[in-house]
């Protein structure tokens, strides 16, 4: 059976690593100058491998309701790795408000979707950008740019020139989770490879490390769920 994967080369990168993502396409990351060949070689090598990862069993949860059914009250959505109540009110509110619940104006409830993705983009602007200056002032790192994105299969991503992006769908989950995706990307500006001083930097500022990684391979796709 023939093996699909997807190269990237960077100058930077030193070593060829390879990952499987939340969405099981396979990314081979490679040094600039390395042979074609060689790429192959290191797949096959890594075949079962990486075959054990596109098949390891997920876990995910019902969705908050089904889809299409219309957005009533008692419905919850996550924020900071709780789920909080939905209250639809009829009047005298024109944008969401979040007070230990969600208050969606009923006329917004048929773009519930667009109108909850607006205020968490909002959320995570406010929330993670103040934490990754905080963090990389810790790691003592600088960056370019810090934005919030929009990308499936992938909570954050540091950049050529030196840019970190992350996720808006990481202000749902827990602060701890936040803060581990923020020093991950912050580490690939000290060591840009996951070698284990890249996971020892990371351990260093986050001593619940693998307790994030654990929590996000296992609730991952329930940050992905729309409302």
């Amino acid at each position: 059976m023939e093996l699909d994967y997807t190269i990237i080369r960077s100058p930077k990168r030193r070593k060829l690593t390879i990952t499987v993502e939340r969405d099981r396409s396979v990314i081979v990351h490679a040094p600039e100058t390395t042979p074609e060949e060689k790429i192959h070689q290191v797949v096959k090598a890594k075949r079962q491998w990486i075959y054990e990862k596109i098949h390891h069993p997920r876990k995910y949860r019902d969705l908050p309701h089904p889809p299409g059914k219309e957005l009533v009250n008692g419905e919850s959505a996550l924020y900071l790795g709780r789920n909080y109540r939905i209250e639809v009110v009829k009047m005298g509110l024109s944008e969401i408000r979040f007070n230990q619940r969600f208050y969606i104006p009923a006329a917004h409830v048929g773009k519930r979707q667009e109108v909850l993705r607006e205020w968490y983009i909002h959320r995570a602007e406010a929330k993670i950008i103040p934490r990754v200056k905080r963090h990389a002032r810790e790691l003592g790192v600088t960056y370019s740019k810090a934005k919030i994105v929009d990308n499936l299969y992938r909570w954050g991503s540091c950049t050529m020139n030196n840019n970190v992006n992350f996720n808006w769908r990481l202000i749902k989950s827990p602060t701890f989770i936040i803060d581990y995706a923020i020093v991950h990307e912050l580490a690939h500006l000290i060591e840009a490879n996951h070698t284990p001083r890249f996971w020892n930097i990371v351990r260093a500022q986050i001593p619940k490390m693998e307790k994030a990684r654990i929590w996000l391979s296992e609730n991952g796709q329930v940050l992905e769920e729309e409302i």
